[in-house]
């Protein structure tokens, strides 16, 4: 019976989960910050998808921002924490069959009536669309952002 004990014993050993060369299925550059900030309760309600390889749902954004215009694409990176290249899109370009006319229209009513649309590179096939307004009296950048699959 000693014999049935070791090889169960073995057997736990060798399950057990020791963390060493653990992958995901998505990297943590896979992702940028988002919140530092309160966030409109408007921009909670949201409950749309972006529509890509990954269907993911819009998630609000709110990070701090002193500046007195929306920030430039190097300003947004520094802003996020984030290394990878970030670019920006027109709302047209974004959303040109108005797929998105909640989520545009729910920014520019939690900033100041203008939305931006930045573009974080994730890769080649990855990336994260943040729709963003400025919020001049809350001194923060809000919005919404998606994860994308583009292949």
């Amino acid at each position: 019976m000693s014999s049935d004990e070791a090889y169960s014993s073995f057997l736990d050993q060798a399950n057990q989960d020791t963390g060493v060369g653990k992958t995901s299925t998505q990297s943590s550059s896979a992702t940028a910050k988002a919140i530092d900030t309160d966030v409109p309760a408007s921009l909670q309600k949201i409950e749309q998808y972006y529509q890509s390889e990954a269907d993911e749902p819009f998630e609000p954004v709110s990070l701090s921002w002193d500046g007195n215009n929306m920030p430039s694409e190097n300003e947004f990176k520094e802003l996020l924490a984030h290394k990878s290249e970030v670019s920006t899109l027109t709302t047209q370009d974004f959303d040109p069959k108005g797929h998105y006319k909640e989520v545009l229209e729910a920014v520019e009513k939690a900033g100041d009536g203008r939305a931006r649309v930045f573009r974080v590179h994730h890769g080649s096939t990855r990336a994260e669309y943040y729709v963003v307004g400025l919020d001049k009296k809350g001194k923060k950048v809000v919005g919404l952002k998606a994860r994308a699959v583009e292949s």
